[in-house]
């Protein structure tokens, strides 16, 4: 018996993702290779549609987890929940972890965004980084943050601490 073959337009794989779930998870590969290297990253497409909440980036992140996350975020704005930006939350992680979710200026950022950028004819207008913290409990943006982790989740949305 000879397997159908899956292979289909990428363009097609997030519109199916959207039309399934209501947004589409884009996971882009640690670069290694860049200068300077770039990590792992994960971010959605269509969540304001979807939810009324800004596209979401995750940096560091194995796709599954960022999926986990994005979905996370997705389910409580579905359920009523209003997430602010620029401002720790406590709650919304597992075992009172904080999170932050930063504006993103993606137009800075337009290469970081390319299938969003190709999705939405343009730059998104709406995108925000989620920070989490290490396993020490610090954020990215705070003195104490694993400096090992700096590559690994980059500070590119806009704080105002």
């Amino acid at each position: 018996m000879e397997l159908p073959d899956f292979h289909i337009p990428h363009a097609e794989k997030i519109e199916w993702m959207i039309e399934t779930n209501g947004w589409a998870l884009e996971p882009v590969a640690a670069n290694p290779e860049a200068d300077p290297p770039t990590p792992a990253y994960a971010y959605s497409i269509g969540l304001p549609e979807a939810v009324g909440f800004s596209d979401v980036v995750v940096f560091g992140l194995a796709p599954v987890a960022a999926n986990g996350l994005i979905t996370l975020v997705a389910d409580a704005c579905r359920g009523g929940t209003e997430i602010p930006l620029g401002v720790e939350l406590v709650g919304l992680l597992d075992n009172e972890l904080r999170c932050l979710f930063a504006p993103v200026d993606a137009s800075v950022h337009r290469d970081t965004f390319a299938t969003a950028c190709a999705w939405y004819r343009g730059v998104p207008e709406e995108m925000v980084q989620m920070m989490y913290p290490d396993r020490n409990g610090f954020m990215p943006y705070e003195t104490g943050f694993d400096q090992r982790l700096r590559r690994a989740q980059p500070v590119i949305g806009e704080l105002d601490l």
